[in-house]
């Protein structure tokens, strides 16, 4: 699926990639991405390799970050082998015809481009990346490279909704002994003690105040779409033994 703010650019390349289109079976059926799951090694790397087609790049000239939900970003000039992946959240590029992408099963994935510098990023904003910068940081990382903020379109994908994630007392501390503002991301819960987070909204909201041209949520629910979406949460809920991953990639294309 395509973001409309994003396909309006030209020279810009990108796709929020369902569960759909693969090769794997059983819980990862079937475009699992995610080399860190159990899944078949060769099927993983061949629904990679449908990402890029579908990317319209090369396929070993598509590239992902290990992830380690951090605020950390690299900036991409040459793709690297599966399995050598530098451990970061984001990753910025201004080189046409290299897709940059991350994975998420619940979290946050953003996709930048400035379409007149020619400048993209791709972003995995987990609680933890959001809370300490992940998107501020790929701003700076574009900018270096020759974007202008105020020209950048940011698009959050597939995350878990307000509605299905329930967090603790302690999670909503650390929010609140940051930002006392930050209540206004969470509600009630069925369960004593515990509230339910609305981690798009938050994602947005930083967005917005870093001074992003245009920062919008595809309100898409990981966890309540299962025919289109993997969820570690759902998955953790049901007790299955491990989960397929989603990728959001995007690239310039010349």
């Amino acid at each position: 699926m395509v973001a409309p703010a994003l396909g309006a650019l030209p020279g810009i390349a990108h796709g929020y990639f369902t569960r759909e289109g693969g090769v794997s079976t059983g819980v990862y059926d079937s475009l699992n991405i995610g080399l860190g799951s159990s899944d078949d090694r060769a099927n993983v790397i061949e629904n990679r390799g449908r990402v890029a087609d579908r990317l319209g790049v090369a396929r070993g000239r598509f590239v992902m970050p290990y992830q380690v939900h951090s605020p950390d970003v690299v900036v991409v000039e040459e793709p690297w082998a599966p399995g050598e992946s530098p451990r970061a959240d984001a990753l910025v590029t201004n080189r046409p015809g290299l897709g940059i992408g991350v994975s998420t099963a619940d979290c946050g994935p953003i996709l930048f481009a400035d379409g007149g510098a020619g400048v993209v990023g791709a972003a995995h904003a987990g609680w933890k990346g959001a809370f300490t910068g992940v998107a501020e940081a790929t701003l700076a990382a574009m900018e270096r490279l020759g974007a202008e903020r105020s020209r950048i379109v940011a698009v959050l994908g597939p995350t878990i909704s307000g509605r299905a994630y329930e967090v603790g007392p302690e999670f909503v501390d650390r929010f609140l002994a940051a930002d006392a503002g930050n209540a206004r991301y969470f509600a009630p819960s069925n369960k004593a003690g515990h509230s339910m987070f609305d981690l798009p909204a938050y994602i947005v909201s930083r967005l917005r105040d870093a001074g992003v041209g245009h920062a919008e949520d595809l309100g898409l629910c990981t966890y309540a779409d299962e025919a289109r979406f993997f969820s570690f949460r759902r998955m953790t809920h049901r007790g299955e033994p491990d989960y397929g991953r989603l990728v959001s990639a995007i690239a310039v294309t010349g």
